[in-house]
């Protein structure tokens, strides 16, 4: 592969990560550190955390990575990235807030994460962890509404353990079945799909929803 775009990262993110081992060796922690620290922490949104964890961990199982290295590198990453964002909510989230119409930050994606933070309170920076687009402005809205930084912190370290040692045992662990390794693509895009569902049916369900015009019925 000559470049890392979007369709390669999502469609065929085991040739990606099987090229650039067999070219650059070590270098794919460095690779793997800033992907998921840019996706956490930078408001890049559609980069597939999840299968990227997977897929490491399973080409970990087949002796091509570390797995401890992996995990570590992985959960620092996530860590370090969601502490950034907070850090941007708490001291310039307003102001992106009141300018957020561009092509990563859209006010829209704001909105959603803040109603999902006051929905379920601090547990929001745990939950949101498996949830795309979501997980990268929950922390931003916490910032902005200066959750204590204790609190926040108790909170982010909860929700990288779960996500990453969660889908790394599962990429460790199943990644080298024989029926998930002849279909690894395939596995990986159903990774991204499930990981959006919830914030699909959350979508749907708000084009779907009546909205109240205060009339009896």
């Amino acid at each position: 592969m000559n470049s890392l775009n979007l369709f390669t990262l999502m469609f065929q993110l085991d040739e990606f990560l099987f090229d650039f081992i067999g070219r650059y060796g070590p270098m794919i922690y460095l690779a793997v550190f800033l992907m998921i620290f840019s996706e956490t922490g930078l408001f890049i949104v559609f980069l597939p955390g999840d299968s990227l964890i997977f897929a490491c961990a399973a080409f970990a199982a087949s002796g091509l990575l570390d797995i401890w290295i992996v995990v570590s590198l992985c959960m620092a990453a996530a860590f370090l990235g969601v502490m950034l964002n907070y850090f941007f909510g708490v001291r310039l989230g307003r102001r992106i807030y009141t300018k957020a119409d561009g092509r990563f930050i859209k006010r829209e994606h704001i909105d959603k994460a803040n109603e999902f933070y006051k929905k379920h309170g601090g547990a929001a920076i745990i939950m949101s962890r498996f949830i795309p687009i979501v997980r990268q402005f929950t922390p931003f809205v916490a910032g902005i509404g200066k959750m204590a930084y204790k609190r926040f912190m108790l909170f982010n370290v909860l929700g990288v353990v779960l996500w990453v040692g969660m889908v790394s045992a599962a990429g460790y662990f199943f990644g080298n079945i024989q029926v998930v390794r002849d279909h690894f693509s395939a596995v990986l895009i159903a990774i991204v799909f499930v990981s959006l569902l919830p914030a699909l049916i959350a979508y749907i369900r708000s084009k779907l929803k009546k909205p109240d015009t205060g009339e009896d019925r």
